[in-house]
């Protein structure tokens, strides 16, 4: 009943515009204050031991190099790049979207963006080049959504941390599922150019193939140094956070020229208010996870599936289906945050490997950046082609039911996510 009251309470807040964060701490305090005993110094105690990981300060890091990436002419220089072999071809200009947000996603760990960075420059470019706008903003909007599988990536972070799971074996997860992903979307989007006959670009002379190419080498090797230097053994997930930023500034200031001194305070403000709202989400969600461990609510939930049988592909149904719902009005970050700790003493019980989980459920997240209400990247795509919400939600339909076939082939066959850290790592 007091569980039910909480929830209750969560959602009555965030139903009156209070911030996720302070709607998850408040409805926690405010039920601990009612009708537990123990001492009130636990919430700041649990909300500072909860932000006091080494691992968490990658989330800071890879947040500014995504940053720096779109502000000092790298994500631009990428995507001229992949323009100029590419986007002559039926459907150029969509795959060349789609492209560029995977090799963004390498770098940055974030939906938004990536779907900010690479829809600033490719909408303009797709409405130009005859695609219908709705359809660009749709396909921008779902591209953008590859920022958190493909390595590195925020929730998976977050993930980590909460399960106690290795963030390397985590990356290695995401890199299958999200070329897989990426691959869907670069079908979807041939086939429908080529039944529509939209998307025939310029076609590049071979010496401005080279020149703009070589132009983006420095740009290209920005996810090779980050994900080699993790998988190579070199430094850990955080350390080539901090590598990347370095390399990303050497690379704006020195080669590119694009970033200059009065570009710093609008960087480091839109860098600090994205990692503070993860912050302060993490802390409020170690207040929310303390009143359920008190209450034994994991355990209690963990007995009551094992008395329902339930197997694992119901139990992946069920849970599927709670953070689908769950992401219609929560972010990513929250989500993982609430269920996680839940869920945990059950994946262990059912014989699933957390890896496996977490790559589904990122999955999972990624459709809530696009379902309404609360879909990141549809506010993303909406400010930026200054169109209501409502036409965007149409444009990336087709791409919601693309996503879940995908995400129903990673559930039926594991193998897809837990491959590559197996055999790297095991």
């Amino acid at each position: 009943m007091l569980v039910a009251l909480l929830f209750l309470l969560f959602v009555i807040f965030f139903l009156l515009n209070v911030p996720i964060a302070i709607s998850l701490a408040m409805s926690t305090i405010a039920l601990i204050v009612t009708t537990e005993t123990f001492n009130l110094m636990m919430i700041p105690q649990r909300m500072f031991a909860g932000l006091n990981s080494a691992t968490l300060m990658a989330i800071p890091g890879y947040v500014l190099a995504g940053v720096l990436m779109s502000r000092g002419g790298v994500s631009k220089y990428l995507i001229e790049s992949l323009r100029s072999w590419i986007g002559h071809l039926p459907g150029g200009l969509s795959v060349v979207t789609i492209l560029a947000c995977m090799i963004f996603a390498a770098i940055s760990g974030s939906s938004p963006a990536t779907a900010a960075a690479i829809g600033a420059i490719m909408l303009p470019a797709m409405v130009e080049g005859g695609y219908p706008k709705r359809y660009a903003m749709g396909l921008i909007a779902a591209a953008g959504t590859l920022g958190i599988l493909i390595p590195p990536s925020i929730p998976l972070i977050v993930y980590g941390v909460t399960a106690d799971e290795s963030i390397g074996k985590l990356f290695m997860a995401g890199m299958i599922p999200g070329v897989i992903m990426g691959s869907i979307l670069v079908a979807s989007a041939i086939l429908y150019a080529k039944k529509n006959d939209y998307g025939h670009g310029r076609k590049y002379s071979w010496s401005e193939r080279w020149k703009v190419s070589l132009k983006a080498t420095p740009a290209a090797l920005l996810p090779v140094v980050i994900l080699g230097s993790i998988y190579s053994g070199v430094c850990t997930p955080t350390e080539a956070a901090v590598i990347a930023v370095f390399y990303t500034l050497i690379v704006s200031i020195f080669i590119y020229r694009e970033l200059h001194l009065r570009d710093i305070r609008g960087i480091l403000r839109e860098t600090i208010n994205t990692s503070s709202m993860i912050f302060l989400i993490i802390a409020a969600a170690m207040v929310f996870a303390l009143y359920l461990t008190n209450n034994q609510i994991p355990n209690k939930v963990a007995d009551w599936i094992s008395n329902a049988n339930l197997n694992i592909f119901l139990f992946f149904m069920v849970t599927q289906l709670l953070f689908f719902v769950m992401g219609t009005f929560l972010e990513a970050v929250s989500v993982i945050l609430i269920t996680l700790p839940i869920l945990l003493p059950i994946i262990k019980q059912l014989g699933i490997d957390p890896i496996h989980f977490a790559i589904v459920m990122t999955v999972n997240m990624e459709l809530a950046m696009i379902t309404p209400p609360v879909g990141l990247n549809l506010f993303v795509v909406s400010s930026m082609s200054k169109e209501p919400l409502g036409e965007v939600v149409k444009g990336v339909l087709p791409f919601i039911v693309l996503m879940l076939a995908a995400m129903v082939s990673f559930v039926i066959f594991p193998e897809i996510s837990t491959y590559i850290p197996r055999v790297l790592m095991d």
